[in-house]
This record gives structure tokens, sequence and C-alpha cells, in this order.
């Protein structure tokens, strides 16, 4: 077992143009395979954090209110991942012995429509030798059939229609791999995280996780990043679940900066897919 040193960290931005309660989904999450070292969280003064966490997927939450006027949150970290070895032949688990954590993520979901893609993804897919291979063949058809392109979906664009335009970012890349697999009865959730990438902007980065051989596997159909070094911020159904901001309140961010340090040996290059602009990667959900 490998294990690669991060240290990452967040700026963000807003002008506050009515009273909002916001929620911070960008702390690295408590994770069996991700050790953090240290942290650091800096918000404006004049607000009164309240920080808690989901104890089913180690999410980690900061919570407040904030009145009209700048505004600035600022998170750093120093995390260690651990890389576990995949071995090629884990197999698909039959529905019946799937376990009741898990069964959730069967479940058709806002952005994954599994049950309206299901015959897509048979005829696409069905047909192929169940286990970890045919979740391998789905990531490669979104990786060479979708185009990554910045600005070609919003916050509430679907599975369906990125299969149908053919194009997204790295969020609709994941929700089309979910929808695949979850149309096979493969269980299958989003990853939301820091990862070091080859050419800046570095930004959050959306991946999935599937389950085989009774056990998580990440993929990334983007093939923009190393997914076996990412540091886990959020995991969940979809990314209405792994959102890194939520605010109630009218409210413009005036900054956004990601960055990824590793502090070991980086990679190969990854081969590119398109050009690489990752300020859509995962976008904040706002409710007025």
């Amino acid at each position: 077992m490998k294990t690669h040193l991060s240290t990452v960290e967040t700026v963000l931005e807003y002008e506050i143009l009515s009273p909002t309660h916001f929620c911070f989904n960008i702390e690295a999450a408590h994770w069996p395979t991700q050790k953090i070292r240290s942290e650091r969280l800096a918000i404006s003064s004049g607000v009164a954090p309240h920080s808690f966490e989901d104890p089913r997927s180690g999410n980690r939450f900061i919570r407040f209110d904030a009145a009209p006027g700048p505004l600035l949150v600022n998170y750093q970290a120093e995390v260690e991942v651990e890389t576990v070895e995949i071995d090629p032949a884990l197999t698909e688990t039959p529905v019946g012995q799937v376990p009741d954590a898990v069964f959730r993520y069967l479940l058709p979901t806002r952005y994954c429509e599994s049950d309206v893609m299901g015959s897509a993804a048979q005829k696409m897919f069905g047909q192929l030798p169940p286990g970890i291979g045919r979740v391998r063949a789905i990531e490669e058809w979104v990786r060479n059939e979708i185009t990554y392109k910045p600005g070609s979906s919003t916050s509430t664009t679907t599975a369906q229609e990125v299969f149908v335009q053919r194009a997204g970012v790295c969020r609709d890349f994941a929700h089309l791999g979910i929808t695949f697999c979850r149309a096979l009865n493969i269980p299958a959730r989003l990853v939301v995280g820091y990862v070091w990438f080859d050419e800046p902007p570095q930004d959050f980065h959306a991946v999935f996780e599937a389950w085989v051989g009774g056990r998580w596997v990440l993929f990334d159909p983007t093939g923009m990043a190393p997914v076996d070094r990412l540091v886990r911020i959020g995991t969940g159904r979809d990314a209405k679940d792994v959102a890194f901001s939520t605010m109630f309140g009218s409210v413009r961010m005036t900054r956004k900066e990601v960055s990824v340090l590793e502090h070991d040996p980086r990679p190969p290059k990854p081969e590119p897919h398109a050009q690489v602009d990752h300020r859509d990667a995962e976008p904040a959900i706002q409710t007025a």
C-alpha cells in the first residue's frame, strides 16, 4: 500500500447582498483511507460558524448566518491518502446481497435518472461480462463519447441531458457513469475532492465510485486526474449531496481559488481529453 501527501487550500470570497445562511462542504472528509495531518479554517469576523459531520459519509459541513457585505472563507489542510491496489477480477454483487447501507446507491436520483436510462444502459453494456471490467467499459465510453466543455451544463443538468447533448464537465461525466451503473444494478455514488491536475487552474473534481467485489472503487471518466490521489471532501448520491456551498439568500461570488501541492513524485502526465478548465467542476447551490 502506498501513501501520498498533499497540501490543499480553498479561498472563497463573496459579496453578500442580503442576510444569507451558508452551508459549506470544503473540508477533507474523515475517511478510512485518508489521514488529516493538519488543517486550518478561517472565516471573516462577525459570523458564528457551527460544524457538524454526517456519520454515514464522513462529510463535514460548516453553517452560519452572514450579514450583507464581504465574506472570506479560507481552508487549508495537509492530508495523507492511502492508495489501495485494485483487483482486476472484482465481481458484481447480486441485488439481493447488496448490504443495506449500500442499497440506497442503486436507486435513481434527481441527477442520475437510472430508471429512465435503463434501456440505453442495457443495450450498450448489458451483454458485457459482469464485474469491474463492465464498469471500466462504462468509464471508457463516457470518456470517449462525451466532450469536456466548460459552460455546456449548469447546476441542474442531469445525466440524461448530458447523454443527449454529448457534452459536460466533470460532475456530468460522473453523473452519467453513476446512472449507467445503477441501471445495470451496480451501486454507484458521486465523490468530490481535491486532486492535482497537470494543467491549471485547479478546482474541485468530481468522480464516481462503484460497488464491486464487496468494496467501493473509484473511477474518473474524464481521465484528467490521478484518481487514487484524490483528497476526498464529499460522498453522496449525486451533486446535491456534495455541493461545496449552499446559500439561502442573495450572494455574488467574487473569488474562487483551489490549490493542490503534492509532496511526493507526481504521476506521469495524463493524456488530455479536451481543453481543461475546471471552473464548472462542482457548482454551488443557491436557494433564494
